[in-house]
């Protein structure tokens, strides 16, 4: 290990990735000459992301068909080589700060399981301060062996029952849609899966699902949030998400109804 480093505990980085060649560049610019042990899984990328990496220095490169994003996620953390692991996504920029801290724990005598990270949130080249995306927090430094994600589709999240979780006060910097386009794909995605996560928990649609639970989302980012003081951005933001929840209820009702017209 680089004495530079100092003696800590080794760092493994992992990636899992798709469609990315864009982006990811910037947000692995942001650790090099960093970790012991950089892998990043690609879901067969059709952009030229694949060959990107490849020609990286210091990455290994895995390739995995892709069956949904905690699964995914976790298989690349049964592949890290080191005790200690940041996860990161392609459109996350590690800042100076975090390196540090980390580091420091990673020398520390003991650490605990899992940490939180905040992340500062940028939409259409300007940073988000409120829109529901003011506490935006994410575990992404964990222990290999004690954190493992959960089954959702979306919003994937690390189960803590049971482990010893800090906070960090480092941040990442987080670019998640790159244009209104892909914000709109997103969504869109974003609510075909949510359908599938919530479809046991929703036994039926009605104008409930349809109407008032998009117009309450839209006032609880909008008004109650303050996203009204992130100006046009913050308009924006609002209206897809509240249109995010319609779609997820709509693309339910339109799946129930396939399915009972197969059976008529």
């Amino acid at each position: 290990m680089p004495t530079a480093r100092g003696r800590r505990r080794p760092l493994s980085i992992i990636y899992t990735t798709y469609n990315e060649r864009d982006i990811i560049a910037r947000s692995l610019a942001s650790v090099a000459d960093w970790s012991d042990d950089l892998v990043v899984v690609d879901s067969f990328s059709t952009d030229g992301t694949a060959e990107l990496l490849a020609d990286t220095p210091g990455v290994t490169l895995l390739q995995r068909a892709y069956t949904g994003p905690s699964d995914q996620k976790n298989w690349a953390i049964a592949r890290a080589r080191h005790d200690y692991i940041l996860l990161l996504d392609a459109d996350e920029i590690v800042t100076p700060a975090l390196r540090a801290e980390v580091d420091t724990l990673l020398a520390a005598p003991e650490l605990l399981d899992a940490y939180w990270i905040g992340r500062d949130n940028h939409f259409m080249g300007r940073r988000i301060y409120h829109s529901g995306w003011a506490g935006d927090r994410v575990v992404r430094f964990f222990h290999r062996d004690r954190a493992r994600y959960d089954s959702k589709q979306v919003h994937e999240e690390i189960e803590l029952a049971g482990l010893r979780v800090g906070h960090l006060n480092g941040r990442l910097l987080h670019y998640t849609y790159k244009n209104l386009d892909h914000f709109l794909d997103k969504t869109r995605r974003y609510a075909r899966w949510k359908a599938q996560d919530q479809a046991e928990r929703t036994p039926r649609i009605t104008a409930y699902h349809l109407l008032g639970k998009p117009v309450f989302r839209f006032v609880k980012h909008y008004l109650i949030q303050g996203g009204f003081r992130d100006g046009r951005e913050g308009l924006l933001l609002s209206v897809i998400i509240s249109y995010g929840v319609f779609l997820r209820y709509a693309y339910l009702l339109a799946d129930r109804r396939k399915v009972a017209s197969l059976h008529d």
